[in-house]
């Protein structure tokens, strides 16, 4: 692309900075007036490509060539993995797949008939006194008369469910049939809506009126009037407009909130009304841009319909902080360093002239630097843990000679460029504890941008991962990004940009807006206003306002209910926590109030709680999201309180990055909200912005179809639009259409993950994908863990990605690392971001079953309300793979069956590349460095757990090259890059092996010449574990080349290139067949293929040295109905189908090994223990997180770890087993006395109090082995450890040296010697707050790797 010589030199700047920051290369021509400015992509000769190499072990061949020999590969399966070379018939695709049509959600069929004759109600005065009830006339003419209706109806106006009514006497009276679809933008609106509306015709819902939402329906063949979702109607649209041949209304309601299906549902329903000549078209909304639709349906009438409210009061942020005086400590401490804030820019004014001007600067002042640092730098976590639970010091707490001495050293790193004062600073940090956001009390500057400004690379990087914030502005308002620019450090520049939101995050900053546009405010207000927004943060709700607001409401006004506007869940469950536990004024008067919650994934049932009126002098107060606005109307609220921002998902095009970010509303919900006030008497309304923020805020808010992942969107027009109408033509037909070259890419990465062919008609696979409701990537990531028989771990960690990451940042700069410690502790050594995912999820629902679900999320920087939501989107996205036939309820693909390979990380990890690619990136040995297709340096974002993976207080200066240098594998996957001019940050990333690429990533259709014949190794040295001889002539061995894409180019010997292209074809094989047929039984070809690749992998991973952890299959624990988002489907079971040995009994040798390698491997082999890059230090610093390597003469005992998916060596057995198979457990049992110990070990009996009866029944039910591990209190020994035998009954025993037991069971006892605690003392419990395992309490459960140690213990010590 060229740009004119037009340009200036400063147009020109802007591009080439643009082209940096788009990944693009840019480069000017010319002199003078004829110099122009080129642009092109970046292509795979820009990068100087790294040897990418694949070598298989002799195992996985072995296993290939078995299954190879067994099930030779046909030649329809080489056919159908051949690229398409002409278009085929979408039709058939879409016939195939009628199992899916079955379940997608569609309206039922019906005809129009003659409505009855509705029934007198107790709702009829209140119908009639609604404002829309005057107009019913007027609206029934207009319908009758056009076929496009606009009603813009006011707040309270009843135009929701009165319109319908409407139609239906009318058509009653003139004895006309009909049939009509309301829409609704959420499940619970629609429900609720046809609730009412049945009620107020004295009928049982699912008669004449009735409801169908996602996966429930309540309509019958006398149903006229059903509400939906708009999701429905589209679903039911899919199957051809002739479905709406019967339908002779449809009303689409709340189309304001310009949700993604309304507006695809508008798009699609003009083109149907000109086929449909008897239907009518009723858009409806409280605040709608009529001018817009008005031009998109062409002339077509609108109804106005005022609302009834009351008057309303309204009070914005200035009004609030003047009334009722509120305060924080840090606008008392702004108001104080104020006075200081002229003295400091004049400072800070000469050290930037000095840094300017000064070309020979004063020699450096002597320093003495105490050698602690160093010292500190090498703690590991052990030493860490007081520290992180320290807060930090504010500069008002200091000691007069820290002011001194940091102030000092701020000084002489700016002024002199003494680097070597880092080492201080960082010291004083640690072990004085004073904050690293330290400001210089003469400059406010922070240490971090005064290394920005001086282009300290190394130790800016250093400060940000020891929770530096790179929003801090200094005294002339400058963040650390703006000392660079201006001071011309670009690479400083790149990388604080690649670190900061994508363009349009930070749309929040209300100190800017005052101090731009705040001329029309009083002095006073100004005052206010930039107090106010110093001390807190824009991006989040102010709940210590809305609590201080909440009291003076109830201890000053009148009755009323209080309606909270909130932006999401997160903020729901914080503010309802405050009220009902931390907050003293309301929790010891819990009985004067009544908390609700008002989100869209609420039980049916609580909302209708939250409608009904309080008990006399008991105050409602409702927490809401912006659900309340228009869907849920709660006629006794009289005050608001409006947050005034609202969560949406947002779709950055450039990055590829969806997030869930906060954002203003507009002026039509801010009015909508205000208008919620004044139902039943005067209101007022206390909105949590300025008057300037208001008069900026958009007027309506922004489409999502311009906001959202255009993926998804594809995937769902091509369902929507004619065969013959490109995805991109029929979006160009929305109200606002989405830019077309974004669409473009869209397309093609739906083809690159092969949801469409070619020719943009839908694969098998897509097909599928429009069925989930997350991302299409993580939809094949799903479907490829129920393929490869690890659905469990994948859906946890599917749902956490799509929704967002469940880990709370936290703003204090200790914290933070004490946050970066806790994701860590999750990692169970793995180099997971992903596995710490899963583990957070198991642990939060472990504390949530054992009661200290709070403090545990506390503790763990942990959002409490996402991981409900993550329940919600589990139980959501397993109902929809039940419907579509992939998860059955008995028999073969039931739950337990599509788990039997759950506990194996390898066979996990597999899933997660095949739904993350193209998202994969190569370590450059040579360089140290991470590349991706198109980028020469990736960089691991501070939030990974694999950019420290050796924990330091002091992170090393070079800590992107150790992370890089610490990696087993030269491959990683990550779900989200964040790109800034020459830098790419990716963030949640997982180590994998190169066979894993090799397999799961790529087309499935690959061309004949992927494969290719190289020349010789000359040189590459090509290792390969399976060479027959160490004298090799390595440099004539033959290589091969498999091209998986125009990047991914594996190098490998010929032979095990055959093997993994005939392996790869057959898994895809497979793939596609479950595709086409999800319900269809297994094969044994189909059951042979998922047992070799799931050996190939484990194999792979075995040798790589990565570790296998335990416990990741844990099935999800039951949810009660009243504690989550959506009542949990899943049943506690988890007995794991068995490996069917039977099928191997006449099996080869290699057939052998391969049916034994499916096992998941739990201990690494000897000769993986010593890594020349690797430590097992660096593997993971916690203790509590490293799995342990046990020798094969370890112990006596069997493994307690060993996989629950396998039988014991020489144990198989094929009887049910009354406990469910899964997870090990391990307890700590406490004794007040010797004597009882000595009593089980002679009678194999025990007894525990009442209260761990419970907790250990339940254990022993829902696991394969229960393990109690014996302690005396006081002895400073454990006496050993039993297996539980037996779960425990009503008999009680007399045998016991005190009381207060309970019921007796069985132990088995496995070791009776004694351990001074002394031996355990580096075993510390993450399920115990972190203590020692000899601290624990009795019945104390133990974290499964930390309970296994222990045990080992009687294995490796001398016992006397």
């Amino acid at each position: 692309m060229e740009f004119p010589s037009s340009f200036t030199r400063t147009e020109r700047a802007f591009v080439h900075r643009l082209c940096h920051s788009l990944g693009l290369i840019s480069k000017s021509k010319g002199k003078g007036a004829n110099r122009y400015l080129t642009v092109r992509k970046k292509d795979g000769s820009e990068l100087k490509r790294a040897v990418m190499t694949c070598a298989l072990t002799a195992g996985t061949k072995h296993a290939v060539h078995a299954l190879i020999r067994n099930f030779p590969i046909t030649n329809k399966e080489r056919t159908e993995l051949l690229p398409k070379t002409e278009r085929g018939n979408a039709c058939a695709v879409e016939s195939e797949n009628k199992e899916v049509n079955k379940t997608s959600g569609r309206l039922s069929d019906g005809i129009p008939q003659v409505p009855v004759k509705r029934g007198e109600s107790e709702f009829d005065s209140f119908r009639q006194s609604l404002p829309v009830f005057e107009k019913q006339e007027e609206i029934v003419k207009i319908i009758k008369d056009h076929k496009v209706v606009l009603i813009v109806g006011e707040t309270g106006s009843g135009k929701t469910t009165q319109i319908p009514q409407f139609i239906l006497d009318d058509c009653h009276k003139n004895r006309t049939p009909c049939r009509i679809f309301c829409t609704q933008p959420r499940r619970l609106a629609a429900l609720a809506v046809a609730e009412r509306v049945a009620a107020e015709r004295r009928e049982k819902i699912g008669q004449t009126v009735g409801y169908q939402i996602r996966l429930e329906s309540r309509v019958s063949p006398k149903t006229l009037v059903t509400f939906c979702t708009n999701g429905i109607l589209l679903r039911t649209l899919m199957a051809g407009d002739s479905t709406l041949s019967t339908v002779t209304h449809v009303i689409v309601d709340e189309v304001h909130e310009r949700d993604r299906f309304s507006d695809f549902l508008l798009t699609k329903l003009r083109d149907v009304l000109q086929s449909q000549a008897n239907l009518k078209l009723i858009i409806s909304s409280a605040a709608l841009d009529a001018d817009l639709f008005i031009r998109y349906f062409g002339c077509c009438p609108v109804i106005h319909i005022q609302g009834r409210p009351f008057d309303v009061k309204e009070m914005f942020l200035e009004d609030i902080l003047r009334s009722t005086g509120y305060t924080n400590k840090e606008m008392v401490k702004y108001k104080k360093e104020k006075q200081q804030e002229e003295k400091q820019q004049s400072t800070l004014t000469e050290w930037c002239s000095a840094r300017e001007n000064n070309s020979k600067l004063e020699p450096e002042r002597p320093r003495s630097v105490s050698r602690a640092t160093e010292e500190c730098g090498l703690l590991g976590d052990d030493g860490d843990t007081v520290f992180n639970q320290l807060t930090e010091k504010d500069v008002t707490c200091l000691e007069q000679w820290l002011i001194k001495e940091m102030d000092s050293c701020l000084s002489d790193i700016w002024l002199h460029k003494d680097i070597g004062a880092f080492a201080q600073v960082f010291h004083l940090i640690l072990t004085e504890n004073v904050s690293v956001d330290y400001r210089h009390s003469e400059t406010s500057a922070t240490a971090l941008m005064i290394a920005s400004g001086r282009g300290f690379l190394s130790q800016v990087e250093q400060l940000i991962s020891m929770g530096a914030n790179i929003y801090c502005r200094s005294s002339n308002g400058w963040m650390a990004v703006d000392w660079a620019k201006h001071f011309g450090q670009t690479e400083v520049v790149d990388l604080l940009e690649s670190y900061s939101p994508p363009a349009g995050f930070g749309n929040l900053d209300e100190s800017s807006l005052v101090r731009t546009s705040g001329n029309d405010l009083s002095a006073e207000d100004r005052e206010l206003l930039t107090a106010y927004h110093h001390s807190f943060d824009d991006d989040k709700v102010d709940l210590d306002l809305i609590m201080h607001l909440l009291y003076d409401i109830c201890h000053s006004s009148e009755t009323g209910a209080i309606l909270v506007f909130l932006p999401g869940y997160d903020e729901i469950v914080s503010l309802k926590d405050r009220i009902l536990f931390d907050d003293r004024r309301f929790a010891d008067n819990a009985h004067r109030y009544q908390v609700f919650m008002l989100h869209s994934n609420m039980q049916t049932l609580d909302q209708k709680k939250v409608l009904k009126s309080p008990p006399p002098d008991v105050r409602k107060i409702i927490l809401s999201t912006n659900i309340a606005e228009t869907s849920i109307t709660v006629n006794d609220v009289v005050f608001v309180i409006d947050s005034g921002k609202v969560k949406e998902k947002s779709f950055d095009a450039l990055s590829c990055v969806t997030m869930l970010k906060m954002v203003w509303i507009s002026k039509a919900s801010a009015i909508q909200r205000k208008g919620r006030a004044g139902r039943c008497q005067p209101g007022v309304c206390f909105r949590l912005f300025s008057r300037l923020r208001f008069e900026n805020m958009l007027e309506f808010q922004t489409p999502e179809l311009l906001r959202m992942p255009l993926q998804e969107l594809c995937l769902h027009t091509k369902l929507l639009a004619p065969v013959s109408c490109p995805v991109v033509d029929f979006l160009m037909k929305a109200p606002d259409p989405p830019p077309a070259l974004i669409v473009k890419n869209a397309l093609q990465m739906l083809k690159s993950i092969d949801a469409m062919d070619p020719w943009e008609d839908l694969t098998e696979l897509g097909y599928h994908l429009t069925e989930l409701p997350v991302e299409p990537h993580l939809g094949k990531m799903v479907l490829c863990a129920v393929v490869l028989k690890c659905l469990d771990p994948v859906l946890t960690i599917a749902c956490a990605l799509a929704y967002r990451d469940p880990f709370v940042l936290p703003m204090v700069a200790s914290q933070k690392r004490a946050a970066m410690l806790c994701r860590k502790r999750f990692t169970a050594g793995t180099f997971s971001d992903h596995m710490v995912l899963l583990r957070a999820f198991q642990a939060w629902q472990k504390a949530r079953s054992d009661g200290w679900e709070r403090a545990f999320c506390e503790k763990n920087f942990l959002s409490q309300a996402t991981m409900q939501i993550i329940v919600g989107m589990r139980t959501q996205l397993l109902g929809q793979l039940r419907a579509s036939g992939f998860v059955r309820a008995r028999g073969g693909a039931d739950i337990r069956d599509v788990n039997a390979n759950s506990e194996n990380w390898a066979v996990v990890k597999a899933a997660l590349v095949a739904g993350m690619y193209p998202n994969l990136v190569h370590v450059d040995r040579e360089s140290l460095v991470l590349t991706a297709p198109k980028e020469k340096k990736v960089r691991f974002h501070p939030t990974s757990v694999l950019s420290q993976p050796q924990y330091q207080k002091i992170p090393p200066a070079n800590g992107q090259a150790a992370a890089v240098e610490a990696l087993p594998t030269d491959w990683l996957i990550y779900d989200e890059m964040t790109r800034a001019h020459r830098i790419a940050n990716i963030r949640c990333c997982s180590v994998v092996t190169p066979i894993t690429v090799a397999l799961f990533c790529g087309p499935a259709r690959l061309p004949s010449n992927a494969l290719q014949a190289s020349s010789s190794c000359q040189g590459d040295r090509l290792s390969s574990d399976s060479s027959d001889s160490e004298t090799e002539d390595r440099t004539t061995c033959k290589v091969s080349l498999l091209k998986l894409d125009e990047w991914l180019h594996l190098k490998l010997d010929s032979e095990a290139a055959g093997l993994l292209l005939q392996l790869r074809q057959k898994w895809h094989s497979l793939f596609l067949r479950r595709m086409r047929a999800p319900s269809k039984s297994w094969s044994q070809v189909d059951e042979a293929t998922v047992r070799a690749v799931v050996a190939v992998l484990t194999a792979e991973e075995q040798s790589a040295g990565l570790q296998q952890p335990s416990g990741i299959g844990q099935r999800p624990r039951p949810v009660a109905p009243e504690d989550g988002l959506l009542a949990s489907t899943w049943r506690p079971t988890n007995t794991r189908r068995s490996t069917a040995e039977a099928e191997f009994s006449d099996s080869s040798n290699a057939e052998k090994v391969l049916m034994r390698s499916t096992c998941p491997i739990v201990h690494q082999p000897k000769k993986y223990k010593r890594r020349s890059t690797l430590s097992s230090k660096q593997i993971s610093d916690d203790r509590s997180d490293r799995s342990s390597v046990k020798s094969a003469d370890s112990s006596s005992f069997p493994s307690p770890c060993a996989s629950p998916s396998s039988p014991m060596p020489g144990k198989a057995s094929n009887s049910p087993s009354p406990r469910q198979n899964v997870p090990v457990r391990y307890f700590i049992m406490k004794s007040s006395n010797l004597q009882n110990i000595e009593i089980s070990q002679q009678k194999g009996i025990w007894s525990t109090t009442p209260s761990n009866e419970r907790k250990l029944n339940g254990a022993f039910w829902e696991s394969s082995t229960v393990y109690l591990v014996f302690s005396v209190q006081g002895s400073g020994h454990f006496q050993g450890f039993a297996r539980m035998g037996s779960s425990i009954g009503c008999e009680r025993s007399q045998d016991w040296a005190s009381a207060g037991f309970g019921g007796v069971f069985k132990v088995e006892w496995i070791r009776k010697e004694s351990i001074p605690f002394q031996f355990a003392h580096h075993l510390l419990n993450p399920w115990n707050d972190n203590k020692k395992v000899q601290i624990s309490r009795d019945g104390q459960e133990l974290e499964p790797q930390v309970g296994e140690q222990l045990l080992q213990l009687w294995g490796r010590i001398p016992l006397e």
